[in-house]
């Protein structure tokens, strides 16, 4: 069986360092991003079983962090961070964050929290919707949404020029006459 996928999200090294011992210790392999960016680039390249999100980054904050891998992914999200405040609580639940646990916390309490989440997760394979995205290098196509977003942020397109990316996106490497593209 392979090892759980966890990513690691936050700018302080200590805190990464920490959980990078707790989760390995529970035989987790562990990923870890210090910014928002870092994040999405590692979210857009790998698959994580789940993702440990800090709120408080210096160039995107895990709230913008976590509305951005909503937008392409349903991976189980903790928020971890030392807003201890209910606004916070009930902000990062309502942006899409499956639970919510406040620095500083006891690994006991981590760990259960993230079986729970893997538990959750792992229930219901079928009942989740099925993502037919496509991902290429910080661009993501949502046919069925007819969506684009490049390293994470919503580009707008005309229904002719998402229908032209989505068919050059499918083909790999076939060649296609101009009349063939302009159906």
């Amino acid at each position: 069986m392979s090892k759980i996928q966890a990513l690691i999200v936050d700018d302080e090294w200590n805190m990464r360092n920490l959980l990078r011992i707790y989760l390995r210790k529970e035989g987790f392999e562990t990923s870890e991003a210090a910014t928002g960016q870092e994040a999405l680039a590692w979210v857009n390249k790998q698959f994580f079983d789940v993702i440990l999100l800090d709120v408080m980054m210096p160039d995107m904050d895990g709230w913008q962090v976590c509305k951005a891998i909503r937008e392409t992914a349903l991976v189980p999200i903790l928020m971890l961070t030392a807003r201890s405040e209910t606004k916070d609580k009930v902000k990062g639940l309502g942006i899409g964050a499956d639970d919510y646990l406040t620095k500083p916390f006891e690994p006991q309490e981590l760990l259960a929290r993230i079986y729970s989440l893997l538990r959750r997760s792992s229930l219901t394979p079928l009942a989740r919707p099925q993502d037919h995205s496509l991902k290429f290098s910080g661009l993501t196509i949502s046919p069925e949404a007819r969506e684009v977003h490049i390293l994470g942020r919503a580009v707008d397109f005309t229904q002719k020029e998402f229908d032209l990316l989505s068919t050059l996106a499918n083909s790999g490497q076939r060649v296609f006459t101009r009349d063939e593209l302009f159906f």
